[in-house]
Order: structure tokens, then C-alpha cells, then sequence
């Protein structure tokens, strides 16, 4: 009885939220400087107006007993105070965790209308997200924390939006889609359901402070779990700006948990929370710690050197070459789908590929973020790389390979040119070069080598090597090649063909590693239910039971 009355509860305050949408959607309408939602107003964050980011627990914003103040990546004043929560503040969060059962906030057989409340929400923060006003509002605020050019931090908001309209009306029911089987007997069938795991956590970086927690954040509710959600510190500002649209949207504010820490604590809120499953998005490193840690209740979008094969049909070099530009150096090359190493067939490498690559590189400058800080690697170590890899014999500079110059991004950032450096492919594959040459350096920076068609094997055996296989591309148009490299590769998202690139999540299909039963996908029907839910069984056994039946032998 109490469960029916909360899920009338709930498709009431679903309807009533209709009248509040509409009415703040005017509001959003008159000024792109102070959506209703927002508590911050973009252009003007300084050190003299710092903003403030809070955490978010049991349906109250709360701050903490310290903060960690942000530096401006461009200039390094201090320009954003978040409350981080320290280890003797957990209490609250690991409580509101263990309020939910294991069969989530929502299930198959458990308020069902929670289903339908999500795909208004999602309805409703779509179309909220799709206002001009705000897609520049949030396109701002990534610039100001993850440096990158408008039209990449805008290409971010617009997938978020995609993807929010992707999953409207009754998208989110579909996710839950179960099938029956005739049992043995009459009364007998079996039901396979989409079940969540109740109390869940979500980690994720710097680099995409939108699309990546807002897409894992939307999957993990449609499915009826109820999650935690820890961004990176230095960008957490953006989600904790779209929670705020999203209460407006209808999401009820008990729903999820927002947190900001250090890893250390956040690796001891999980240990003492002890989530059911874990989406962690970023370092090989943390994931193998925390896969430990959490003892394997946990899936992984972790790190990824992701190499380029070009093929031996050489065409269109200004769009391949403009291709590999893009895949490289964008957002400073801070993506985990970066191009990092181009294996260029002989024919490429007798065309001037490499000499087009250097000029569109160097097009890139800082004025307009099309190169920028490196949040996570300093300077010094981008070059001290260059610098060991150019001891390899036959290596040379191709371009960059220096520090940017006239700007005031502050030390604890990288700021280096775009840079490339050729190596051949007899040195890449010794076994006292190999883990130098492929160790993945988050900023401006990819390997390039070249290779004869007798060698395409030991190129092969390269991508077989990397460790991680989340994105690759084979840029050609020959099926007999595509067929080879992609029948012996494994990377969980490969473009393929002359238009073929390393970077690209969009909504419209999966993104995520292969070859690791922990990989994680984003943005899919599929990869949210792979990520979010696990397959239930009940099998009903109603009877009657055959006439005259007796009791059997025993067997």
C-alpha cells in the first residue's frame, strides 16, 4: 500500500513539475548571463568574485569545514572555491547510500512510473539545454575550467542535449524491455528483467566536465539506481551547475549525491560506502587500484594510446591530414580517444602528409584555445619526454616540441606547442623502447612512424602490445586492408574508411574500450544497460499442478 501511494506520489509531482518547467523557461529566455538555475554567471568568475561550488547530499546543497581553491588555468589566479569534503565528513554521504535497497529506486515491478518521470526529465533539461542562451552558458563554463576552443566546448553541450533528447517520452521504459520464454509446464515461464544495483558511485575527469558525468549520471537513474557522483575538482563547477537545471527539470533532489574531495577520500567513502558498482572514467593507474579495492564491483573507461593505421590508397590528403590534426591536437590533446601514434603506410609517407600536418599545427594558437594548459602534465615533463625519445636511434623532431610563449598559464599546467616526433617502426617494436614510445602523454603530443606493406604485421603486433584498446582508426577505403586490421584488432571504438578519425564521441553510438570484461560504454541504449543494470531471472511456477499428482519416489 505505501509503495503504491509513493508511486502516485511521484507521477503527480512528475505533472506538477510541468507548470514549474514552463514558466522557468521564460525566465531562461531573458538573460544568458543568470539562467533561473544558475548561481554563477560565467565571463565574470575572478579572483575578486570567486565562485563557489558545494556539495550535495540527502536533497540539501551543504559546504564543508574546508575548500580548495582553483586556480584560472589561463592565468592562475584563484577563481573558484570549492567545498571539498574531508574524511570525517563522510558520514552523511555513506548514509544516504546505504538508504537505498539493492533493488534501486525503481525496478521492472517497483515503481515503474519513476520510468516516465526520467523521460520528462530528460524532455525538459533537453529542451532547456537547446536554448542559445544556455548551450552558451555551459559552453562558457567549460572554457573557463577545461581550456579548449568554443566550437569543441560547444560540440560537448550539443551531444549532451542529443543525448538527453535521445532519451524522452518512453526511451527510458525501452531501456528496461524484458523478455518471457514458455516454461515446461502450464503456469511455468520464465522473465529476464534489466535489474539495477541500488546504490552506485560515479568518478570522472577533467576533460569533459559535461558530457561524460552527465551521460553516466542520466544511465545510472534511468535504470533505478542512486548514485554518488565525484567530478575532478577543478571542472566540478559545470555539473554542479546542471544539477541545478535538472532539479528545475523535475529530478528530485534525494535522487543523487554530489561530492567533492580529494581521491583519498573519495577512495574512502567508496571503501566504507561499499557502492554495488563503480563507473570510474580516467587513469590506468587509479582504475587497477580501485578495481582492487572494490573488489572487482566496477567498470572502467580507463586511459587509452590510441593509434591511427593509414592504409596504402593514398587520397584526399588535406582532409586526412586535416583528420589527424583534429584527432591530435584538439583540447590540447586532452582526450582519451586521442591520436596517439600514426603508423603511415610507404605511400602516405612519400606524400606530403607530414608537411601539411606541421602547417595546420602550427595554425593552432592560444588566443583562440586551439592549443592551451595541459591540466594534468607539466611542461618540463612533456619535454623531458621529447627528449628520451629522441635518444632512440633514427628518431627525430617533426615539429613543436617547445613551450608555448607570451602567456601567463600558471606552472603547475603544461603549455607546450604541438608536437610530433618520428620513430622508426624497427625501433618502436624493441622491447627496451616500447614502453617509452607508448606511454601515453595527456597533451599536444602523438608518435609517428612509418612502415612498408611487408611490415603491416609487426604494426599489428604494436597495436596487440598497447595496453589499453579503447579508441583506433583505419584510414582507407581498401577492403582487403580494412579486412586485415580490423579482423586483428580489438578496440572497442574503431572508425574505419577514408573519413575514418580517433576522436568522436558522440550520442549516436557507443563509445568505449574493448577486450577488458570491465570496459564501460557511454552515450547507447546498450551501454547503458551493460553499465548500469544486470540481468534478472524470476521464473513463475503458478501450477495447477497435474491431476492425480502424487508424491515421487525419492531421486
Amino acid at each position: 500500500m505505501l509503495k503504491l501511494r509513493a508511486c502516485r506520489e511521484m507521477r503527480a509531482i512528475a505533472q506538477s513539475t510541468t507548470c514549474r518547467w514552463l514558466a522557468s523557461s521564460f525566465n531562461h529566455m531573458r538573460s544568458f548571463h543568470s539562467p533561473a538555475f544558475a548561481t554563477v554567471d560565467t565571463d565574470n568568475i575572478s579572483s575578486s568574485q570567486p565562485a563557489k561550488v558545494h556539495n550535495l547530499v540527502q536533497g540539501k546543497w551543504v559546504g564543508s569545514s574546508q575548500s580548495n581553491t582553483i586556480p584560472d588555468p589561463l592565468n592562475g589566479e584563484p577563481f573558484i572555491e570549492v567545498a571539498e569534503v574531508n574524511e570525517t565528513e563522510l558520514k552523511p554521504f555513506v548514509e544516504s547510500l546505504a538508504k537505498c535497497p539493492k533493488s534501486g529506486l525503481h525496478n521492472p515491478l517497483r515503481c515503474p512510473e519513476r520510468y516516465l518521470l526520467f523521460g520528462d526529465i530528460s524532455a525538459k533539461a533537453a529542451h532547456l539545454l537547446a536554448q542559445p542562451e544556455v548551450l552558451k552558458f555551459f559552453a562558457r563554463l567549460i572554457q573557463r575550467v577545461s581550456p579548449k576552443s568554443y566550437n569543441q566546448a560547444l560540440g560537448e553541450v550539443i551531444v549532451s542535449q542529443k543525448f538527453l533528447e535521445n532519451f524522452s517520452g518512453d526511451q527510458v521504459r525501452f531501456l528496461a524491455r524484458s523478455f518471457a520464454v514458455p516454461g515446461n509446464h502450464l503456469g511455468q515461464h520464465s522473465n529476464g528483467f534489466r535489474w539495477p544495483f541500488g546504490p552506485v558511485a560515479i568518478v570522472t575527469p577533467f576533460n569533459f566536465p559535461l558530457e561524460i558525468p552527465l551521460l553516466q549520471l542520466m544511465g545510472a537513474l534511468y535504470m533505478g539506481n542512486k548514485p554518488i557522483l565525484k567530478v575532478d575538482s577543478k571542472v566540478s563547477i559545470v555539473m554542479e551547475q546542471m544539477l541545478r537545471l535538472l532539479h528545475e527539470c523535475g529530478l528530485h533532489v534525494e535522487d543523487v549525491d554530489f561530492i567533492n574531495s580529494d581521491g583519498r577520500t573519495m577512495n574512502k567513502l567508496l571503501k566504507d560506502a561499499n557502492p554495488r558498482m563503480t563507473l570510474f572514467t580516467g587513469s590506468s593507474r587509479v582504475a587497477e587500484k580501485l578495481a582492487v579495492d572494490l573488489k572487482g564491483r566496477i567498470k572502467l573507461e580507463d586511459a587509452g594510446f590510441d593509434w591511427k593505421i593509414l592504409g596504402p590508397d593514398v587520397q584526399e590528403v588535406d582532409y586526412v591530414a586535416w583528420v589527424c590534426d583534429q584527432d591530435a591536437y584538439a583540447c590540447s590533446g586532452q582526450k582519451c580517444s586521442a591520436q596517439s601514434i600514426l603508423f603511415m603506410h610507404e605511400n602516405w609517407a612519400s606524400s606530403d602528409l607530414i608537411q601539411k600536418l606541421k602547417y595546420l599545427a602550427n595554425r593552432r594558437k592560444l588566443d583562440d584555445l586551439t592549443i592551451g594548459p595541459v591540466l594534468t602534465v607539466a611542461t618540463d615533463a612533456m619535454l623531458e619526454h621529447v627528449k628520451k625519445l629522441l635518444k632512440i636511434p633514427g628518431s627525430r623532431l617533426l615539429f613543436g616540441g617547445e613551450p608555448l610563449e607570451n602567456h601567463s598559464i600558471p606552472l603547475v599546467y603544461g603549455a607546450i606547442k604541438p608536437t610530433a616526433v618520428f620513430i622508426p617502426l624497427e625501433e618502436i617494436v624493441k622491447d627496451n623502447n616500447f614502453e617509452l614510445v607508448t606511454k601515453e602523454i595527456f597533451g599536444p603530443f602523438q608518435i609517428v612512424t612509418d612502415y612498408r606493406q611487408d611490415q603491416l604485421p609487426e604494426v599489428l603486433d604494436c597495436c596487440e602490445r598497447i595496453h589499453a584498446h579503447l579508441t583506433a582508426a583505419v584510414v582507407s577505403n581498401d577492403i582487403l586492408f580494412l579486412q586485415e586490421v580490423l579482423g586483428k584488432s580489438v578496440n572497442g571504438t574503431t572508425y574505419a574508411g577514408l573519413r575514418a578519425r580517433t576522436t568522436g564521441a558522440p550520442q549516436n553510438h557507443w563509445f568505449g574500450p574493448a577486450g577488458d570484461p570491465r570496459g564501460a560504454g557511454i552515450g547507447t541504449p546498450e551501454a547503458i544497460k551493460l553499465v548500469w543494470s544486470c540481468h534478472r531471472e524470476i521464473i513463475y511456477d503458478i501450477g495447477p499442478l497435474p491431476q492425480h499428482w502424487k508424491i515421487p519416489p525419492p531421486t
